[in-house]
């Protein structure tokens, strides 16, 4: 089944007239993505590579068009206002790539979705995908494989190199969620955990998590509580210096909160496997799977 988004999924780029959400519209096209639409102040009545229609916004184009998702590469100065726009307009799944929002805006946007009930993936993130069936991102569509692994994510890159190792063990992908490392975002490991759980396509789950915050330890709080599937977690930042800023705007740890050795204590006090390194994470889900048919 996969979550969120499959196949039949219609999609709406907004920002697809820009050099970003152009390229990546194209890159999402060829994968196999059904989009139907872009939303462009000022562009309306344009046409993408001669056959997507292209709108003022979202408004207009779902007056014209059927969208459930859309895909967001608006430059970050008006990036929360094109989330809200989306939500506004119904749109169901909100994928936003854009880096760099500041995070009062995103607070505004928080607020707004309480009353515009939406799923929102990101910012800052790499996306969505339904391995061979639908890309609402940046991720390289060709590692990813159709099957049966759960991927939730902070961290594009590590993302990445789970799928090519998952993949490269025969081991195919449900679903792929990389929902940033923001501090204020969308949602979060346990949103993704339920629906895994839910999932009957769905049979084991990989979490990257990342230094920062508290979201990994309520997630392996969670995963205690209500996953009855194989899990294999992996923690980056071991050696990150207490106090700065690595990267992402939510990867700081001050003292022991969010450090990585209390994410990977915490994990274990629940049962979860962990990855010593993110080399082994295909490896660690391989053996998760095998002790969980015996």
């Amino acid at each position: 089944m996969a979550i969120w988004v499959d196949e039949n999924t219609r999609v709406l780029t907004q920002g697809i007239t820009g050099r970003n959400g152009a390229f990546h519209t194209r890159q999402c096209l060829a994968y196999g993505t059904k989009i139907v639409a872009g939303a462009t102040p000022g562009k309306g009545g344009e046409t993408f590579d001669g056959k997507i229609p292209v709108f003022d916004g979202v408004h207009q184009a779902l007056k014209e068009v059927e969208a459930e998702a859309s895909m967001i590469f608006v430059p970050a100065p008006a990036a929360a206002d094109a989330i809200m726009e989306a939500a506004d307009a119904g749109i169901k799944v909100i994928v936003c790539i854009t880096e760099g929002i500041p995070v009062l805006d995103m607070v505004r946007v928080k607020r707004f979705l309480v009353d515009h009930p939406a799923i929102l993936i990101g910012p800052n993130c790499p996306g969505i995908i339904s391995a061979e069936r639908s890309k609402l991102g940046i991720m390289p569509g060709y590692i990813h494989k159709r099957g049966t692994i759960g991927v939730v994510s902070r961290s594009g890159t590590l993302t990445y190199e789970a799928v090519y190792q998952l993949s490269a063990l025969g081991f195919g992908q449900s679903t792929c969620v990389g929902m940033g490392g923001d501090p204020v975002h969308g949602v979060g490991f346990i949103d993704v955990l339920k629906a895994f759980q839910d999932d009957p396509e769905t049979e084991g789950i990989v979490l990257i998590g990342e230094i920062g915050g508290s979201d990994e330890e309520a997630a392996a709080a969670f995963i205690k509580e209500n996953v009855t599937k194989p899990v294999v977690a992996f923690v980056a930042g071991r050696t990150a210096p207490a106090g700065k800023r690595m990267g992402h705007a939510g990867a700081i740890i001050m003292g022991s909160s969010g450090t990585a050795a209390h994410k990977i204590e915490t994990f274990e006090r629940c049962g979860i496997r962990v990855a010593e390194n993110p080399a082994v994470i295909g490896e660690a889900m391989k053996r998760a799977l095998d002790e969980a048919k015996r």
